[in-house]
């Protein structure tokens, strides 16, 4: 049986994945440090499916929160 690597793709990645501008994901990235990195390559920091998925979180919590959707 062989085991496959986990996918890890970079903040441009994510926001092409998600369909958000890259400055979005970086700001998600920098005010909610709960989302770490899996690895770097150099300076470049790679993100699993784990992480993926808090940022979607938090763009919804976002769009919510605008649209006044938790009151």
């Amino acid at each position: 049986m062989t085991t496959q690597p986990p996918k890890l793709v970079t903040v441009g990645v994510i926001a092409a994945e998600l369909g958000v501008p890259v400055d979005r994901v970086c700001r998600i990235l920098r005010l909610r440090t709960h989302i770490k990195p899996r690895a770097y390559a150099g300076n470049t920091r790679l993100f699993d499916n784990a992480a993926i998925a808090q940022v979607r979180h938090e763009l919804n919590a976002i769009a919510a929160r605008r649209a006044g959707g938790c009151q």
